[in-house]
């Protein structure tokens, strides 16, 4: 199929996009201009996965959108211009760039007759603090962040033009991604954040006490996720995606310690009034319906990341590039 990933220069982006052309799928890529992937040393160029076309542009620009949507079968939207820990700072900013280009993009979408929309949601944060665990879709949808309201938003936009005019889609709600090509810099993740400054011999800052408990789930497993939403024709079309185990701040940071073998020192800070305590999800429909669940363990997933970074290091350090 032709296949654009809106975003497909980010983290999860560069990820799918390899295994969209290892699978013989056609791919474009559609990205801000200019793009460069800053890493925590410099940057790295946007064509790191070859054999895919490049487009820049504007996702707020319904011509941008209209050219890059032409001729392809589905569309991938990684796009998001806001953080969960920063997006209740300016909430109209998040609505402006987030929802409201969602909106030009789907009106392209159906004019150019596109067959399915993957979206990327926030299973951390769609659904607020948990009533119940593990957190299964049909629980309460009560965010306590801008980026989980304009998320969910959109999830509803696709749904009105699934009923309106027939547009198909499949919504990932995934957790807490981690894995290779997350970038520490651009505070994307505890994982890449706190392995990049152990790597450095540098203090770990943690918000509150370390008991906040999230589900990490490897890169590897969430782009499954997203290949298997291609050929899905099901009724069912939101999916949690996570590992369906929960694991502690402290606990993820003595695992990082036991694949590095050695101690990391911490210092803690005020805990933050966006970060839920607990959030672990309820991944039976992906199982069952979507034929998909998770294969790589934590420790497995954080010794390749650690690789990965190690060898980014090394690249640096040799001339030849890199970003960690």
């Amino acid at each position: 199929m032709k296949c654009l990933v809106l975003g497909g220069g980010g983290f999860i982006g560069l990820n799918l996009c390899e295994a969209l052309v290892a699978a013989s799928h056609q791919v474009r890529v559609f990205e801000r201009p200019r793009l460069t992937v800053e890493g925590a040393e410099g940057p790295v160029a946007h064509d790191s996965v070859s054999g895919v076309e490049w487009v820049e542009g504007d996702f707020a620009n319904r011509a941008d959108l209209d050219n890059v949507v032409s001729g392809c079968d589905v569309v991938f939207h990684l796009i998001c211009t806001t953080l969960p820990g920063t997006s209740n700072g300016n909430p109209v900013y998040d609505i402006e760039s987030n929802v409201i280009s969602t909106i030009r993009l789907l009106d392209a979408a159906r004019a150019a007759k596109v067959k399915k929309v993957v979206f990327i949601s926030s299973g951390g944060t769609v659904y607020g603090i948990p009533t119940k665990l593990p957190i299964s879709e049909d629980h309460p949808n009560a965010p306590i962040c801008s980026y989980g309201i304009t998320k969910l938003a959109v999830e509803r936009y696709l749904y009105l033009y699934h009923y309106l005019y027939g547009l198909d889609y499949c919504v990932l709600r995934v957790a807490n991604p981690f894995g290779e090509r997350q970038r520490a810099a651009s505070a994307q993740g505890a994982v890449a954040v706190f392995l990049h400054r152990a790597l450095r011999n540098e203090p770990v800052e943690i918000w509150g006490d370390g008991s906040v408990v999230r589900d990490y789930v490897y890169i590897g497993d969430v782009v499954s996720a997203f290949m298997k939403a291609i050929e899905y024709s099901g009724n069912i079309r939101t999916f949690n995606i996570g590992s369906g185990r929960g694991c502690s701040l402290n606990e993820l940071l003595q695992t990082i310690e036991s694949v590095l073998q050695r101690p990391i020192e911490r210092i803690h800070l005020e805990p933050r009034a966006v970060d839920v305590p607990v959030n672990v999800l309820d991944i039976g429909a992906a199982k069952t319906f979507l034929q998909w669940q998770p294969a790589t363990p934590l420790r497995e997933g954080l010794s390749k990341t650690l690789a990965w970074m190690r060898e980014q290091r090394a690249r640096r350090i040799s001339g030849l590039g890199g970003v960690a």
